[in-house]
């Protein structure tokens, strides 16, 4: 009888036990997921809590998670400029520049982008053509573009101006700050207009090469300095300071002016004769002393406060021949290099070191 109970009992024992393990399986897998979704959906119900209904003293902050939330927001920050770039606009006024000590019409030029030229045209009643004659306190007008500005007067027409300076008509009706009525294209007499890219000639104030004289050129006088060294064309600084204090090489400044204080020493450029050691105004260049090289070059040395030769002395590259000054027309001290090659003028660059 028990026997045989056992048996009966058994299959109804192991389905009770079997349904058991399966259900705390089951609770144990869904207790285990819920767990895990109530981890990942924390930070982000946290973070988007309205911030004006909370309390912040109530509010459960982890610090590892916020830490975390920050340094994903660091990645993908991007800076922005507050500052509004405005494009230059063109301008079609002059503007009156009152000059400093130090400044010369090349560099005034440059900081105002246009060229020593026009600068110089918009000023021949201060200027005479001569970039030397700039002084401090000076008002200089400063056209807005290149070209020249000019002074409208009595018969002029469009077209004759526009002839007189190289200019095309159509330029000079176009050009938006002279204001030019189309019906009646004929500025008032004595006010300014631009012509924009037109040009005029300068009045060229200069000391014309002297020649030694021993290849039968005249020389001085008419009387030659005869033999002496000859340069090697290969030219030295004719200052100790390699840079400029004033104007470069362009076509109103035959020369460049270099950096050089009152009494500094002036050196020949290259091998050559003294065919000119003269003392005064000079057409501007002041005390001014000229070497006739033998080789087709000329150098000349302006504004100098002294003269350490004399005519048809021969001299040799690096020696000191006179010494820097403010003589003539100059503005401050330095020294005014010319370079000259079979009578004409060349930029002094293209053979200094």
């Amino acid at each position: 009888m028990d026997e045989n109970n056992l048996k009966f009992k058994s299959p109804r024992l192991f389905n009770t036990l079997s349904w058991t393990i399966t259900a705390v399986l089951v609770v144990s897998m869904l207790g285990f997921g819920y767990h895990r979704y109530s981890t990942i959906q924390e930070p982000s119900q946290t973070s988007i809590l309205p911030t004006s209904t909370v309390n912040s003293s109530e509010l459960p902050i982890e610090l590892p998670l916020v830490q975390n939330i920050q340094k994903e927001n660091d990645s993908i920050t991007k800076l922005i400029s507050f500052r509004t770039n405005i494009p230059e606009r063109p301008r079609y006024v002059e503007i009156d520049h009152e000059v400093e000590k130090g400044e010369s019409i090349f560099g005034i030029s440059s900081n105002y982008e246009i060229t020593p030229e026009t600068l110089l045209w918009a000023n021949y009643d201060e200027l005479k053509d001569s970039p030397d004659s700039i002084r401090v306190g000076m008002v200089l007008r400063v056209p807005p573009t290149n070209g020249v500005y000019y002074q409208w007067q009595e018969g002029d027409t469009i077209a004759s101006v526009a002839d007189k300076y190289n200019a095309k008509v159509e330029d000079i009706i176009n050009w938006p700050g002279n204001d030019i009525d189309l019906l009646d294209p004929e500025p008032e007499v004595g006010s300014f207009i631009m012509i924009p890219g037109g040009e005029r000639e300068f009045v060229q104030w200069l000391i014309p090469t002297i020649a030694r004289g021993s290849s039968g050129t005249a020389a001085l006088n008419g009387s030659a300095c005869g033999a002496g060294p000859v340069g090697s064309g290969g030219f030295v600084w004719p200052a100790d300071n390699h840079f400029l204090s004033g104007n470069d090489y362009w076509s109103g400044h035959l020369g460049i002016d270099i950096a050089a204080g009152e009494g500094a020493a002036v050196y020949a450029a290259d091998s050559g004769v003294v065919t000119m050691a003269d003392g005064g105004y000079n057409g501007g260049y002041g005390n001014v002393v000229m070497i006739d090289h033998g080789n087709g070059y000329v150098t000349l040395y302006g504004h100098l406060s002294q003269i350490n030769v004399v005519r048809c002395q021969g001299v040799y590259a690096g020696s000191v021949i006179a010494l820097a000054g403010n003589t003539g027309n100059s503005f401050g001290s330095h020294l005014h290099f010319e370079v000259r090659q079979g009578g004409g003028f060349i930029n002094p660059w293209y053979v200094l070191p």
